[in-house]
């Protein structure tokens, strides 16, 4: 025994020192240099490329296999110009010899590369430079017995990276991305032990002009055979500049992200990114990368200022009615993410004090339009406009709220859609129940079906506006049915002077740049009823009666207070044509009167002027107060009116001068001369000269220039009507 355990000794001893011998010979008369071009004549013959080993090469066998190589170039694919696909200063790589041959264990030393510069491209045609090179690594490997591969041990001290650049140019996207100055370390890697990876780079993207620094750190796991991989708290933080005016500071946390790689399917659980004064929250499902990519996941915003958002981005914040406005916003929903497509479900959007609820799918890729189904609870648009300016109105300076219309914005909208509104307050109008619906694509957009309740009645619309030629065209069909008169006038004029209700018909469109140039050029047909309200602020009755007395020479009866002329219905319909509604039948009735007329509305300036007839009723109960004389004459005939200025501020004017002109000229026609002498006689001066006393041929001899007895007639009554 004690034989055999010296020759093992021996043969041990043997087998050691003829290593040693081997290694010191090695040293002496290998030089790894003489077989440079050896090697890149390989590497051309494998890739294609040339190989250029500018650096010294050195090789170490025991206890490691070691080889350092200097300055190395690698070339590029053909067709990507003369810059090299890589490049490095120096690099490291060491094997443990014994495990390898013993135990067929991989026990790797510490890998390092130092100043490397990578050159990714991807050509016009959407080619890359790397393509040739992972053709020429599909080779199949020589055949290895599956339990050799499952039991092989995978051990790296370590890897080290310094300095290194990356850029990727993609000319068929138009974008560029360079990672510059980049450093990555790694501790111990090996089967189903856990190592820590830290990394920072400075980083550039075109287009975007964005640029920056990041560092992250985190630890990860590879499993035996690498069939699957984790990253435990990864942290990645960072300044960005290009997002806003300032440079902005990311952080970016994932407590656990799987990758099942056997079966392409990923685990990523929570997700915490804070930017730009925001904080998303959000909870990725499992999902699988194998074929179509989709991505569950619920996604919250906390609270923040949209205006504080906007100036940080560099985008002026509008000006708001209430300052108050855009301060609080924030967000939830369960979406799915596709790479054409972000589909949100079960979304709550809360913008200050309104609460949207629904669905939105937004397109990533292609043509797909704008998706959406919302409810929202209340909302006041009118805190969201521009204040009213005040020093503007006070320097008596024209304020208009005219705007352009938003052609492009139409043109590349496509989008479908809903929305319902349980209250909207607009221009001081409260719209309710609300509902809207959308419809946009190729430039031409519909509101349809468009409803709401309106000041305890009812709007019902279609709108359309056609953005597909050089002008944009506005076309509507508007009813409104039972809407009280009383607030909308207040609302639209600042007046409370009508009350009752409005029933109408409208049916118009325009063509223009801008809205002023739409209403000077709107066209179409109105129709509309005004029925059982009043007119607050005058009383026709009062009006004609004074007017009467003023003619007569009366004294005027006492105005009723506070004056008003109730109406059971104003009936109107007519034609617009550039912004003027022209309407010739006009009827009104009033409870002791009916008016009918015809005239115009200047839509544009707001402006009314009507001539309108009066026909008093034989109705004593609605006309308390009036003489009989004042009955007699008022139901006896027609009374022209004039109703003349702005909406805020009409005249009414009974045209007494008129009627009795009327009544005279209708009697001359009907009575002839002799009547024409009677009048002629009533309304000649009771007063007579001394001379005509004194001598009675005096009155009968004719004026030196003979007038005929309806030129007589004439002169007097337009000297009486002066007077």
């Amino acid at each position: 025994m004690s034989r055999l355990i010296k020759f093992l000794l021996y043969t041990v001893a043997a087998i050691i020192a003829i290593g040693v011998i081997a290694a010191i010979a090695f040293r002496l008369f290998f030089d790894p240099n003489d077989f440079r071009d050896n090697i890149s004549e390989a590497v051309v013959d494998a890739t294609g490329r040339e190989l250029a080993i500018e650096g010294d090469l050195s090789v170490s066998i025991f206890p490691w296999l070691a080889v350092e190589m200097g300055s190395t170039t690698l070339g590029n694919a053909e067709g990507f110009g003369p810059e090299p696909f890589a490049r490095f200063d120096s690099a490291r790589l060491s094997v443990r010899l014994l495990p390898l041959i013993l135990r067929r264990e991989i026990a790797v030393g510490t890998a390092s590369l130092d100043a490397l510069v990578l050159n990714l491209a991807v050509n016009g045609n959407g080619v890359t430079n790397w393509d040739d090179l992972a053709a020429a690594g599909d080779a199949a490997p020589a055949e290895t017995a599956p339990d050799e591969a499952s039991t092989a041990v995978f051990d790296i001290a370590g890897v080290e990276v310094s300095n290194a650049t990356v850029r990727y140019q993609d000319d068929a996207a138009g974008s560029t991305y360079v990672l510059e100055q980049m450093a990555l370390t790694t501790g111990r890697i090996a089967f189903g032990e856990t190592f820590d990876i830290r990394s920072n780079f400075d980083f550039t993207a075109m287009p975007g002009d964005m640029s920056g620094h990041v560092a992250f750190e985190t630890r990860a796991t590879i499993s035996e055979g690498a069939s699957a991989a984790t990253l435990e708290d990864l942290v990645l933080t960072g300044t960005i500049n290009g997002i806003a005016t300032q440079p902005t500071d990311i952080r970016f946390a994932a407590p656990r992200i799987e990758a099942d790689l056997d079966n392409s399917r990923a685990t990523v659980g929570e997700l915490e990114l804070s930017a730009l004064g925001l904080d998303i929250n959000a909870a990725v499902e499992p999902f699988s990368w194998a074929g179509e990519i989709r991505i569950p996941a619920t996604v919250e915003v906390s609270e923040f200022s949209l205006k504080q958002l906007l100036g940080l981005l560099d985008i002026e914040p509008p000006v708001t009615a209430d300052e108050n406005a855009l301060q609080r916003v924030s967000f939830s929903a369960a979406s799915v993410i596709t790479p054409e497509l972000l589909a949100l479900a079960d979304m709550t959007l809360r913008l200050d004090d309104t609460t949207m609820n629904g669905e939105l799918s937004l397109p990533l890729a292609g043509d797909a339009p704008i998706r959406f189904d919302l409810e929202a609870d209340s909302i006041n648009l009118d805190a969201y406009m521009a204040p009213a300016d005040e020093s503007a109105v006070a320097a008596d300076t024209e304020v208009t709220d005219d705007f352009e219309i938003p052609v492009d914005t139409i043109r590349g909208l496509e989008a479908q859609g809903a929305l319902r509104v349980q209250q909207a307050t607009f221009a001081d109008m409260t719209f309710t129940n609300v509902e809207l619906g959308l419809t946009s694509s190729g430039g031409k957009m519909r509101l349809n079906p468009l409803s709401a309740g309106l000041f305890d009645g009812t709007y019902q619309g279609d709108v359309r506006i056609d953005a597909s030629g050089s002008e944009p065209v506005l076309s509507v069909d508007e009813r409104v049915d039972g809407v009280s008169l009383t607030p909308l006038a207040v609302a639209m004029f600042e007046q409370e002077h009508l009350s009752g209700t409005i029933k109408g018909n409208f049916a118009l469109n325009a063509r223009g740049q801008t809205l002023s140039e739409m209403r000077s050029r709107l066209n179409g047909t109105m129709a509309f009823e005004l029925a059982d309200g009043a007119w607050e602020g005058t009383d026709i009755w009062y009006q004609l009666r004074r007017a009467r007395a003023l003619y007569r020479q009366e004294v005027p009866p006492e105005p009723t207070t506070p004056p008003r002329t109730e109406f059971s219905s104003v009936v109107a319909s007519g034609t617009v044509t550039d912004g003027i509604f022209a309407n010739n039948d006009l009827l009104a009735e009033l409870p002791f009167m009916q008016l009918t007329g015809n005239g115009t509305v200047d839509l544009v300036e707001g402006e009314v002027d009507y001539a309108m007839q009066a026909r008093v009723l034989e109705r004593p109960e609605f006309v308390r107060g009036a003489t009989e004389d004042e009955l007699d004459e008022f139901t006896e005939a027609m009374i022209p009116v004039r109703i003349r200025g702005p909406f805020t501020d009409l005249s009414v004017r009974p045209d007494i001068e008129a009627m009795f002109r009327s009544e005279v000229e209708g009697a001359l026609e009907k009575k002839g001369d002799e009547l024409k002498q009677r009048l002629l006689d009533r309304l000649r001066p009771k007063e007579s000269s001394p001379a005509a006393e004194d001598d009675p041929a005096a009155g009968e001899q004719p004026p030196a220039e003979e007038e005929s007895v309806e030129d007589q007639l004439k002169n007097k009554l337009r000297n009486l009507l002066e007077q």
